[in-house]
């Protein structure tokens, strides 16, 4: 200790990085970081507490761009403590130019949490080169109905898969950086996210909305990000049942709680009374009220110290854990990084059809023997990464899907339609060997969303600081992510795609039998006028800086399709629950996805789980083993088909007692690779708590009996092949 004080003095290390040094060495970093904040004066207790850059000052910050530097929070130079340093996500590290990767329904499209972690470990790695020590994307919530315009930053809609998969990024990006995780909680309506207020009873609330966060802080995630909207009647910046009954208390969870940017709490003394530890990311309603408040005794001092001594010591656990402080600006979209971006797109996309034409199956196509293609869609000419809002990441380049295609097909001549022509598109299809169309969504039609009324909502405006004498409002710049009232972003309008686009669809599939469609989009588009007029379909979500290489991967059959769809399709807007993005008060219940349409009784277009390949597959020899370490389906996986190829083994239990006997949920997944004519012996951990029911009075979800439960194991959800399994009973000892 006196030689770390000695050194200190001298200027050698900080009292931080002592400090850090010393929990490597043993110590706890709960006591360093009591000894950091006894260190403190008042003004520098208060300033742990929400962003260090005054609030008009980062406005017309984020009219330049969104996020261009890490947002820092409570730094203290003195002693070193560097503060949060916040950068954004989830498809990459927002500042600077880095990878961009396939949005996270895409990569949970890929059933491969392990692929997943290497995501969390690239963009880790990034984040930490841009000077940033805490990663805002891993967003897990839950999206009830596709229209939501955010869906293209979380995994799929079942609460076992976004655990797995929210579980898999903190891992790989805690190498590096703390992990947020966001947005708590039942956060899926984007239009009306600042005023909605949804209800919701316990039991849903913890059977379906909260377990995936339950299972990405356990993984060890360093704080949670809470959302705009109300739950039950409080904001969730400052909702007591949320932040502190449930995290706390229920969960034990000893991280961080930050506000959502700008309009994330309302009450100063509210928040940090409920629990909210720092406001983000500038000196706001903290800055302004914190400490009249105190002296008011609307809060306490007791409260300060509680959240300044929460947000030392993840800093302090994250320094001392990190494989890497900081990896050179190099790191950046490097040739590792694009090479995983391509690699996560392919894994992801999923061949929906692919029925014969022409006499054969229309994918893969040969590059050898393909001699001319059209390629036909405004948006084959252009990058498609996702919406523009606060997940927006900036490559240094990016390929579209012609580019891929032309890279993938050099001997063939290529004729391009991207424009709204169902006439020249079907002339250009019936020249050709093949018609590849790309249709869809982009950042118009879906995404991150500031309506024209919030600037001018009062409400929202009282939670602004008196603007200086001589500035104005700040205007992002035209096309920024969060521009208001510009047509960009917000929750889908419609399901379907747009009219013209179904019409261009219809008349390339009657001029050309060997037609894919190609469909950028993150949640769930219903096809039923055009999906039977064509032989062959791929989604292809937001692919990233690399889509188009890699849909030229699958197209060509470089890439086996290995994809399966992280939701189900329905065949009408009637079989999903009731949305209105403007509503101001919501009611939730746990009716959504494939589950409402085994409720409803009515099939899916493509239910939850599925996907094609160009091999073919079987499960068989399937059992189910009880031990120490859980409920272990195990079986074998034989591929009977010509190509290597990656398959998904999806394992739903089924209660026979309880209050939810009879539903099918999933409760285990595993991603596999087996090469042509082989057979692989597979183990998939099995979840009995993803199958559990609310215990109100012990306050936590309790698991059934494994001899209760049925398994299917199958390829998706409704796969007829499926293998029926159960546990088998105990026998009696003689």
């Amino acid at each position: 200790m006196i030689d770390d004080e000695v050194r200190i003095m001298n200027q050698e290390v900080t009292a931080f990085e002592a400090a850090v040094a010393r929990i490597k060495a043993g110590s706890h970093p709960h006591a360093e970081a009591k000894a950091l904040y006894e260190d403190l004066g008042v003004d520098e207790r208060l300033g742990l507490l929400d962003g260090d850059t005054p609030f008009w000052e980062g406005m017309a910050e984020i009219a330049r761009g969104y996020n261009q530097r890490p947002y820092v929070h409570g730094e203290v130079a003195r002693l070193g403590v560097p503060g949060i340093r916040f950068v954004d996500g989830p498809r990459g590290c927002v500042p600077g130019q880095g990878t961009a990767f396939p949005v996270s329904m895409a990569r949970g499209a890929t059933w491969d949490p392990s692929l997943e972690e290497k995501v969390g470990e690239a963009i880790g790695r990034e984040v930490r080169a841009q000077g940033g020590n805490l990663f805002g994307g891993v967003c897990i919530n839950l999206p009830r109905h596709p229209a939501w315009g955010r869906a293209q930053e979380t995994y799929g809609d079942d609460p076992h898969h976004l655990g797995e998969f929210g579980a898999a990024l903190t891992r790989g990006v805690q190498k590096y950086a703390m992990a947020c995780v966001k947005h708590f909680a039942v956060n899926s309506m984007e239009n009306a996210r600042f005023h909605v207020d949804v209800t919701i009873d316990e039991a849903t609330l913890h059977e379906m909305y909260l377990p995936h966060f339950k299972r990405s802080i356990n993984e060890g995630a360093a704080a949670i990000m809470a959302a705009y909207n109300s739950v039950n009647g409080d904001w969730c910046g400052q909702n007591t049942y949320l932040l502190t009954e449930v995290l706390r208390d229920q969960w034990a969870w000893d991280g961080i709680t930050g506000s959502d940017f700008i309009f994330g709490l309302r009450d100063a003394a509210a928040s940090l009374n409920a629990g909210l530890d720092v406001e983000e990311p500038f000196s706001q309603v903290r800055g302004m009220h914190l400490r009249k408040a105190l002296e008011d005794g609307q809060t306490s001092w007791e409260y300060v110290e509680r959240a300044g001594l929460r947000l030392l010591t993840v800093q302090l656990r994250s320094y001392a854990a990190c494989v890497e402080q900081d990896p050179p600006v190099a790191v950046m979209a490097n040739a590792e990084h694009r090479a995983l971006a391509r690699e996560v797109a392919a894994r992801a996309m999923v061949l929906l059809k692919n029925a014969t034409g022409g006499g054969a199956a229309v994918l893969p196509l040969d590059p050898d023997t393909v001699q001319s293609i059209a390629v036909i869609g405004r948006l084959a000419v252009r990058p498609n990464m996702g919406d523009l809002g606060s997940s927006n990441v900036h490559p240094p380049s990016a390929t579209t899907p012609l580019e891929g295609i032309r890279a993938a097909f050099p001997g063939a001549r290529i004729i391009v339609v991207d424009q709204d022509d169902p006439e020249a598109a079907a002339k250009a299809a019936r020249e050709a060997d093949v018609a590849i169309v790309v249709v869809g969504f982009d950042e118009r039609d879906e995404g991150e969303f500031i309506g024209a009324g919030t600037l001018t909502d009062p409400e929202l405006l009282g939670l602004f600081p008196p603007r200086p004498a001589g500035v104005e409002m700040p205007k992002p710049k035209k096309g920024a992510g969060m521009t208001a009232g510009e047509g960009y972003g917000g929750d889908r309008t419609s399901l379907r795609l747009r009219p013209i686009d179904e019409e261009i669809i219809r008349a390339v599939g009657a001029a050309n039998p060997r037609t894919v469609v190609n469909v950028v989009a993150a949640g769930a588009v219903i096809s039923e006028n055009w999906r039977h007029n064509v032989p062959a379909i791929v989604m292809m979500w937001y692919p990233g800086m690399e889509g188009g290489h890699a849909l030229a991967d699958v197209l060509t059959g470089a890439h086996n399709p290995s994809g399966r769809l992280p939701y189900s399709i329905p065949t009408s807007e009637e079989h999903l629950p009731a949305f209105d993005r403007d509503a101001h008060a919501m009611t939730y219940d746990r009716w959504h996805g494939q589950r409402l349409l085994n409720k409803l009784g009515v099939e899916a277009a493509f239910p939850h789980g599925f996907g094609l390949s160009y091999t073919t597959f079987g499960i068989r020899e399937g059992s189910v083993t009880s031990g120490p370490d859980g409920i272990t389906v195990n079986a074998t996986v034989a591929n009977t088909g010509e190509r290597d190829g990656h398959h998904v083994v999806q394992v739903y239990g089924q209660r026979t007692d309880g209050i939810h006997a009879g539903e099918w949920l999933l409760a285990g997944f595993l991603s596999v690779f087996v090469p042509s004519g082989r057979t692989i012996d597979v183990a998939v951990p099995v979840s009995l708590t993803a199958l559990g029911s609310w215990n109100p009075a012990t306050k936590s979800i309790e698991a059934p009996a494994a001899t209760s439960v049925l398994f299917r194991v199958g390829a998706h959800a409704e796969d007829p092949q499926a293998l029926h399994l159960a546990v088998a009973a105990s026998r009696p000892q003689p």
